[in-house]
């Protein structure tokens, strides 16, 4: 594989990564993957800026792979599959996403 597919595919996971990051920082998603055990405030903060992170690192990810114009494409069209993805696993296997949270202790 080239090195601009390389960096498409960490980008995608790293839009993967931050989307999921995102929805498990709300309590509902938070509680279809853990259980009843409580979202802290610090924890859900740090989702949102791990999540955040990705996607910006996404970003950067594919400015390096191609030009601006089709890198900015290629972003939002990943980012819009992440979204996806996490909205499907949320709805049909929460379970999925819990390696995502694993550094969280019960």
């Amino acid at each position: 594989m080239s090195e601009a597919g390389l960096l498409l595919l960490a980008a995608a996971l790293a839009n993967l990564a931050g989307m999921a990051w995102l929805a498990l920082a709300m309590d509902v998603h938070w509680e279809q993957v853990r259980g009843p055990a409580p979202l802290g405030a610090g924890i859900a903060a740090a989702m949102r800026l791990a999540g955040a992170f990705a996607i910006a690192a996404a970003l950067v990810l594919c400015l390096r792979a191609d030009h601006p114009t089709m890198a900015v494409l290629v972003w939002i069209m990943t980012l819009s599959g992440a979204a996806v993805a996490v909205a499907f696993a949320l709805a049909w296997r929460p379970a999925l996403l819990a390696p995502m949270v694993a550094w969280v202790r019960r």
